[in-house]
């Protein structure tokens, strides 16, 4: 287990204490808010340390923007950006079938996932979070004053409250609200991906995005890595009944891709050739997670864990606002973490579940069922009118109205970057 690394200072001794599992995109986000305003986060990650790289994620639309700005990380993601990432697929032969430019799958800003986990970490630890890396919860009992935690290595502690950010299969959600089957549901596929050498005889560039072919119910894809021109991704999605298998065990997952993929042209043997030196192997089913409620008591969940896709369902961007909501409800009313929760949810999960329905669809875009379905989706999205509508409409979804959460402190400098996310009026809600 990483030691703690913690900030501390003399005005917040006696500020609500909030465990924080998960050390992703919305744990650190949520800490980075809470830190802000006053309380004191503590975030539990069962790795070792931050995960590096990651498939690309994206932010799209005002509100989104103006959220990071108010985080203070916006600028910085503008210089990690990467220029987001187109999409090509391919016939046996390499002959192109359909081009999709990136901003179909990039929105406005797309950053790769450990590059966004990385300045939220950073951001968080300057303003007083605690981080204790390499450990997990193993039991939540709620008392009248707070929440007893046990750890699979620390030594138990106690918190004012406790917060699941800790993905579609949340270790919070199954201590608190119960098992992985009363809250997930299989959409029918499975996604991989993995690193590889850049080694595939194809115009792969940091940049010009992926390449895949498709069979009926599978897509294999590979694109550069976007900072080492040597180094390439892939990306694989099949269709499937729900699987029994250790989650947990890579080898097993390897396993099943291969016998998925196995026979495919194209460049597929050498993908799954790959499989063999893969250490940082990624494979999940494309599933969705509903929790009916996102709190009980103490314990609230956030992001995926609360109402999740795999792939899809802009997640990342619903988690940077609930971490911002849920962080501003907590600070207006200390004292009443129910109400605050109650707001929270009610602010985002109608927005949560509409963003959710895009993971809905992802598998059967990326790997249609059948010979008719990819000449199908090739033929509409070749056209360009439907193209906009689809990039416009996914744009105009992503409005909501959210109330303006200033932060603790109220320095010149930091009022400068409240008023720049819009006028906040007496009711403190202002249009995000």
């Amino acid at each position: 287990m990483t030691a703690p690394t913690a900030h501390t200072d003399e005005p917040r001794r006696g500020a609500p204490t909030v465990l924080v599992s998960g050390a992703g995109v919305a744990g650190p986000a949520l800490a980075l808010r809470l830190a802000r305003h006053g309380l004191r986060p503590t975030v539990v990650e069962i790795a070792p340390a931050l995960r590096p790289g990651g498939q690309a994620v994206d932010f799209r639309g005002e509100t989104q923007l103006r959220v990071l700005r108010r985080m203070g990380i916006l600028d910085e993601l503008h210089r990690l950006r990467t220029g987001g990432s187109p999409m090509t697929f391919v016939d046996a032969d390499g002959r192109q079938l359909l081009h999709l430019p990136a901003e179909f799958a990039g929105g406005d800003i797309e950053v790769l996932r450990g590059d966004l986990s990385r300045v939220l970490h950073r951001a968080s630890l300057a303003a007083g979070a605690e981080y204790v890396f390499g450990d997990s919860l193993t039991s939540l009992t709620e008392t009248a004053t707070g929440v007893d935690v046990t750890f699979r290595h620390a030594p138990p502690r106690s918190f004012d409250l406790v917060v699941g950010a800790d993905g579609l299969h949340s270790n919070v959600r199954s201590l608190a609200f119960g098992p992985d089957a009363d809250h997930v549901t299989h959409l029918g596929h499975y996604a991989a991906t993995w690193s590889l050498p850049n080694h595939l005889d194809l115009d792969l560039r940091p940049g010009a995005g992926s390449i895949g072919h498709n069979a009926p119910g599978r897509l294999a894809s590979v694109a550069a890595d976007h900072t080492d021109p040597g180094r390439a991704r892939a990306f694989l999605v099949f269709a499937s009944p729900e699987l029994a298998y250790d989650r947990h065990d890579p080898q097993a997952h390897k396993r099943l891709l291969r016998r998925a993929f196995a026979g495919l042209p194209w460049k597929v043997d050498r993908l799954l050739d790959s499989l063999d030196t893969a250490d940082d192997l990624y494979f999940d089913s494309i599933s969705r997670a509903d929790a009916p409620a996102w709190s009980t008591g103490r314990i609230a969940l956030l992001g995926d864990a609360a109402c999740g896709a795999t792939i899809g369902g802009m997640g990342t961007g619903t988690a940077i606002l609930g971490a911002y909501v849920l962080a501003g409800e907590l600070a207006r009313t200390p004292g009443d973490h129910r109400g605050a929760f109650r707001r929270y949810e009610s602010l985002l999960r109608a927005y949560a579940q509409e963003r959710q329905k895009g993971g809905d669809r992802t598998g059967r875009f990326l790997a249609p069922s059948s010979k008719l379905g990819l000449r199908l989706r090739d033929t509409v999205l070749s056209r360009r009118r439907v193209l906009a509508w689809m990039l416009r409409t996914a744009r105009e979804g992503t409005t909501l109205a959210l109330p303006h959460y200033p932060d603790r402190a109220t320095n010149s400098t930091e009022l400068a970057a409240n008023h720049a996310i819009g006028p906040v009026n007496s009711s403190t809600t202002a249009n995000l």
